[in-house]
């Protein structure tokens, strides 16, 4: 497993839903415009739209890295004004420049180290896109 994969996971507060789409959607439209290693970025929310999960992939940490630097501000208000009990689950190798940020912005976090499992498949396969697919039809 090269690429770093994670989880974030946070309390909307009450009464914030809709201020909270909103930020989630700037942070969102951030990532895509500036972020050069980031290979998923999936915000879901739950259906009493209490809770998000963040499911997030990286290229490495250095990705990850990036990210803050790019989303830092919009981050910080979606913390301020409509999210709290901010918690992140990290599934990959860690990085002492990672591990340095996430010790600098005190967040909650447990990390997972690869074990074992299925052989390894990129985040994004072509055959979950479709492009593979072979569509027959009836005449």
């Amino acid at each position: 497993m090269e690429h770093l994969e994670l989880s974030a996971h946070m309390k909307v507060r009450p009464g914030c839903l809709e201020g909270f789409k909103k930020q989630a959607a700037e942070l969102i439209r951030i990532t895509k415009e500036k972020d050069t290693r980031t290979l998923r970025y999936d915000w879901f929310l739950s259906t009493d739209g209490a809770e998000c999960e963040v499911r997030e992939a990286y290229t490495g940490p250095e990705g990850l890295i990036e990210h803050n630097t790019h989303i830092l501000e919009a981050r910080t208000k979606l913390f301020k004004e409509y999210a709290d009990g901010h918690f992140m689950t990290f599934y990959g190798e860690p990085s002492q420049p990672l591990l340095d940020l996430l010790k600098a912005h005190a967040v909650g976090h447990t990390w997972f180290r690869f074990l074992q499992g299925l052989e390894p498949l990129p985040v994004n396969p072509s055959w979950a896109s479709g492009a593979d697919r072979v569509v027959k039809q009836s005449v």
